[in-house]
């Protein structure tokens, strides 16, 4: 593959002189890149237009899990367990530069829970079929504090050991973005849509206005349908038909969805060695504890929290971070206090109202993750619900409703099953079960490796050898800027690299040189003092005080 630049001048040029699109979507976070892929591949005029950054909400606040669903399994929702294994599989075979193989294991505190584990991740398997990762097994306790080093003993009696697969999920949104501009779509970030045009008198959406955020110039584009992939903020769009939206902080709770927070707290590795993952099915409130080694730090996380508004940065609640903490400190021998904490980070998940089996308010927990897409009279296309691993068959989804409500001509072939990602190498990386060894762990793979294919060109660039902090040289900023998409320091330090989200105080140190990069690359201001207000959001606040 060539790496295709990212100059913002050409990608305005190019929908300036772009008569009409068949498909234009709004939100660039999983599943509307999941869409762009899905379009440009059958060959449609797709354009793609990000409000803010590419995976900047949700799509980049995830456990980095890419799973059937443990939870789900347990909660009875078997087609929805057994659709997200096989998109795992998908992933693993179309992304293996930034999907692993990962194993977890529950400690077992009494024998009986040991057993009744052990049958339901025999049924994982199962429902996996071929496209498990490795067995499921029977731990002693001996094999426990092995697989888990950091685990509290006391009392333990053994374990279950299974396989998930984790990943980088705001590079695999940037891997998406490129993959479909790869196949002619045209994506830009940092344009927002401002309205959608209507025909007269019947109605029907026929284009829409979009805003260019760096220079303040507005744009009318027609288009023969529209894909509302917003996520939790899709009524604000569905709402641009009636009255101009409102993109503050106190939107009321949307209709379409039910906005659940969901907090993660980044710690040192040394809190939880080894490479296995923990997962704690029942905590005393009911959800899930993670323990997830990730990037050379740990995830604590994570919660399910009801939330009344959306926000593009929300914050984590006090009492999210001590449940966190204190359900840690139950489980981890080195117990993890406030000053520990590197970062904190909370995203809210688009759970879908109509699937929803929950009461209105209250916990979210046994909400369902399931998907739907809605087909307005307006011809207007809202997808809400889902999650990372199934994004692929969401977008599938989408593009059939199309084609059932007859607003572009297409075939009912599923055109991706077998799509490679933008980097993914020929030769898949993955070690199959089959092959007679476990499957390689993340936790092996290094941070070169996830610029896949196109890490000899990034060792080619300036400052290839002059590293900025940790897992971040000059040329991975540079790289950022020009193949892409980059626009800001936000953009280079919370989603191209994930600093911001592994160490905010090493991320507002390293911002500064950042934006001198930055600035030597694109014509608009790189947003240092932004960034840097932002990054003091993500420390705890006896944090924030001390810079």
């Amino acid at each position: 593959m060539n790496p295709l630049l990212t100059d913002r001048t050409q990608l305005l040029a190019q929908l300036d002189h772009a008569p009409e699109f068949d498909l234009a979507i709004i939100g660039g976070g999983a599943t509307g890149l999941g869409v762009a892929v899905d379009a440009a591949v059958r060959g449609l005029k797709v354009v793609l237009l990000e409000a803010h950054d590419f995976a900047k909400g949700t799509s980049s606040r995830s456990t980095k899990l890419v799973h059937g669903g443990v939870r789900y399994l347990a909660q009875g929702h078997l087609p929805l367990v057994w659709e997200a294994l096989r998109e795992r599989q998908h992933l693993l075979s179309n992304a293996p530069h930034l999907v692993h193989p990962m194993p977890f294991v529950m400690p077992a505190y009494r024998r009986t829970d040991q057993l009744v584990y052990g049958l339901g991740l025999k049924l994982y398997d199962w429902l996996a079929g071929p496209a498990r990762l490795g067995p499921t097994r029977l731990l002693s306790h001996a094999e426990t504090l092995l697989a888990l080093p950091g685990v509290r003993v006391s009392n333990l009696v053994g374990g279950v050991e299974y396989w998930d697969a984790q990943f980088d999920d705001a590079r695999l949104a940037l891997a998406l973005a490129r993959t479909a501009a790869s196949q002619g779509a045209l994506l830009l970030n940092h344009m927002p849509v401002t309205g959608l045009i209507t025909e007269y008198p019947a109605g029907r959406i026929k284009g829409l206005s979009c805003l260019d955020t760096e220079t303040g110039q507005e744009r009318s584009l027609k288009v023969r349908c529209v894909v509302n992939a917003t996520g939790v903020w899709i009524d604000q769009i569905e709402a641009m038909l009636h009255s101009q939206p409102s993109y503050s902080s106190e939107t009321q709770l949307p209709h379409s969805v039910r906005p659940s927070q969901g907090v993660h707290l980044v710690v040192d590795e040394s809190f939880w060695p080894g490479s296995s993952a923990l997962l704690v099915p029942h905590t005393q409130d009911g959800r899930v504890l993670f323990a997830v080694p990730w990037q050379g730090k740990v995830l604590l996380g994570t919660t399910d929290t009801p939330r009344p508004q959306v926000d593009w940065e929300p914050q984590a609640l006090e009492s999210e971070i001590e449940q966190i903490l204190q359900e840690a400190a139950k489980y981890l021998v080195k117990v993890p206090l406030r000053s520990d904490v590197s970062s904190v980070w909370a995203g809210l998940r688009p759970l879908a109202r109509t699937a929803a089996k929950a009461p209105e308010k209250g916990a979210t927990h046994n909400v369902s993750r399931e998907h739907s897409v809605k087909v307005a009279a307006n011809g207007l296309v809202s997808v809400m619900g889902g999650k990372w691993t199934t994004y692929r068959a969401m977008a599938a989804d989408v593009m059939q409703s199309i084609r059932k409500a007859q607003l572009l001509s297409l075939t009912s072939e599923d055109v991706t099953l077998h799509t490679k990602l933008w980097g993914a190498p020929e030769v898949d990386l993955q070690i199959s079960e089959a092959a007679g060894t476990a499957p390689k762990p993340a936790a092996a793979f290094s941070a070169a490796s996830r610029y896949g294919t196109d890490a000899s060109l990034l060792s080619t660039l300036p400052g290839a050898e002059r590293w900025i902090a940790p897992q971040l040289s000059e040329a991975m900023v540079r790289f950022a800027a020009r193949y892409e998409y980059a626009r800001t320091v936000e953009d280079v330090l919370a989603r191209r690299n994930r600093l911001l989200f592994l160490d905010a105080a090493a991320a507002l140190s390293a911002a500064p040189e950042v934006a001198e990069i930055l600035s030597t690359e694109i014509s608009a201001p790189p947003q240092l003092a932004p960034f840097e207000a932002l990054a003091k959001t993500y420390q705890l606040p006896q944090q924030a005080a001390s810079n």
